[in-house]
């Protein structure tokens, strides 16, 4: 199984990537996020494997938090690979926490290819993996965020709940930025709490 690839970045798409690696290009499927992300022309893409019949197929990610939220998509029934690609390039994997957390059909129906079955079921069968397994839902809210982790795990310290504390330090840093330091990042949560 392929942990990364860390390489020389040769195309990029808003669907894709390319990377050389030892004199053999890999193409990884990537959503808008990691897209987004990828910059430098040396680049490093955490990878999932999808191995079918028909097909072998890579999917890239930019940060783990990315990769745990595609395969708990993957786990439910009638998510493929594709689907929850679209989901990720939809959702960033901090706001798929907060929608499956706060139970949010409509937004799952937004994304094209989501009805509202498929909605209902994946919130069904990710909402206690999120909302039950702390951890799980650190590595995806981070998603190589330390500032906001810091913040969040200070709050949660303080006996603040997550799931609360996290929604309210995602709005924070929208209007702030990431920029913030973690001390101004939580005196401003502190405020909303």
């Amino acid at each position: 199984m392929i942990h990364h690839i860390n390489g020389r970045l040769i195309e990029k798409s808003p669907t894709h990537c390319i990377i050389e690696c030892g004199g053999v290009g890999y193409f990884l499927h990537v959503s808008l996020y990691t897209a987004s992300r990828v910059q430098d022309e040396n680049c490093k893409l955490l990878v999932h494997e999808v191995i079918r019949e028909d097909a072998h197929e890579l999917f890239g990610f930019i940060d783990a938090g990315e990769r745990e939220a595609f395969r708990k998509l993957l786990s439910v029934s009638g998510v493929g690979a594709s689907t929850a690609r679209m989901i990720l390039s939809s959702l960033e994997p901090n706001e798929l926490v907060s929608v499956i957390l706060s139970k949010d059909v409509d937004t799952f129906k937004n994304i094209k290819g989501i009805g509202a079955k498929t909605a209902q079921r994946i919130i069904v069968d990710l909402h206690d993996k999120f909302s039950g397994d702390d951890s799980i839902a650190e590595k995806v809210v981070s998603g190589g965020n330390s500032v906001k982790l810091e913040a969040l795990s200070a709050l949660s310290s303080l006996g603040f709940d997550k799931t609360k504390a996290s929604k309210t330090l995602d709005i924070i840093l929208k209007t702030e930025g990431t920029a913030i330091s973690v001390e101004e990042l939580i005196k401003k949560a502190l405020k909303q709490l």
